[in-house]
């Protein structure tokens, strides 16, 4: 099971309803943020939820508005007493950001992992997910974010048996590990059977459409993706600006075969996001447009 926040839906600048970009999932008793800004500690605190058990924060890049929000939440954290480690993973540079943001929080009583992306695509396997980078089309240095919870295969007693492993195996072989006892060696191959479909969620704005979106997003159970526009006449301004329209994204919704698309990442100029949702719904029938606090529990197929 893994829950999904979009804690903040805005873009370039709060609204008195609408946080900066920021999302929050949780699985297996650790959370996951993509994006930082403004606010998103109280935007946590709103919905009820808390910042201790964040262990990772992605950044999609470091325009303010992605990661305006950081030094107080890690002022927080220290305030907290937090002492475990916090990995902090973002495009080339993000030591450097990170550490000049730190001139208000410059002693933590935990230590700063960095990963910095420096490949179009990465795969990291971190806290139970994986997670892949891979770079979109804005006009400084981003990157989008799939998180994945993959699933191995069930666990057949009955191939255990006709392997002759011992009971005492099966919980390690049933969770990937390999074990060996006088000279035999059993392998998980030998009591799983195929892998099951997992969760899949991906995450992306500030950019414009590209190949790298429609195939990392491919059959994800969420899609959030950038809608910075609604408006019909501002279809050059995303251009220009290197973003999305609500009608782009509902395209690669369509096209990358996802089971649900939210909205994000709104133009303060877009008071209303759900005025433009009747033809954003003609191209991919299930699309919705975010909200501050909007959540969901996506979970594993039965089998």
């Amino acid at each position: 099971m893994l829950d999904v926040c979009l804690l903040g839906t805005g873009g370039m600048m709060p609204l008195p309803r609408r946080w900066l970009t920021a999302l929050m999932t949780r699985y297996n008793g650790s959370s996951l943020l993509i994006d930082c800004g403004e606010g998103t500690q109280v935007a946590i605190r709103e919905k009820g939820w808390t910042f201790k058990p964040i262990d990772i924060i992605c950044f999609t890049h470091y325009h303010g508005d992605h990661i305006s929000g950081l030094p107080g939440l890690l002022l927080s954290m220290g305030n907290a007493d937090r002492t475990q480690p916090l990995t902090l993973v973002g495009p080339k540079g993000l030591e450097r950001v990170v550490n000049a943001l730190r001139i208000i929080a410059p002693e933590l009583p935990f230590e700063l992992k960095f990963i910095e992306i420096t490949k179009p695509e990465e795969v990291l396997e971190l806290n139970g997910y994986r997670i892949t980078a891979f770079k979109v089309n804005h006009n400084v240095l981003c990157y989008g974010y799939t998180l994945e919870i993959l699933r191995k295969g069930k666990f057949s007693p009955e191939s255990a048996r006709e392997h002759d492993i011992p009971l005492k195996f099966w919980n390690p072989l049933q969770k990937g590990q390999i074990v060996e006892e006088d000279g035999r060696i059993f392998t998980p191959d030998m009591v799983l059977g195929p892998e099951r479909k997992g969760i899949k969620l991906t995450y992306t704005t500030d950019t414009r459409p590209t190949e790298s979106i429609l195939r990392n997003a491919a059959d994800s159970d969420l899609f959030i993706c950038e809608g910075m526009y609604g408006e019909e006449d501002k279809a050059e301004k995303a251009k220009g600006y290197k973003h999305m329209t609500f009608k782009e994204a509902a395209a690669l919704a369509r096209d990358a075969h996802v089971e649900e698309m939210w909205l994000t990442h709104y133009s303060p100029s877009l008071i209303r996001p759900d005025d433009y949702m009747e033809s954003v719904r003609n191209i991919f029938p299930n699309s919705y447009a975010g909200k501050d606090g909007k959540s969901v529990e996506l979970n594993f197929e039965e089998d």
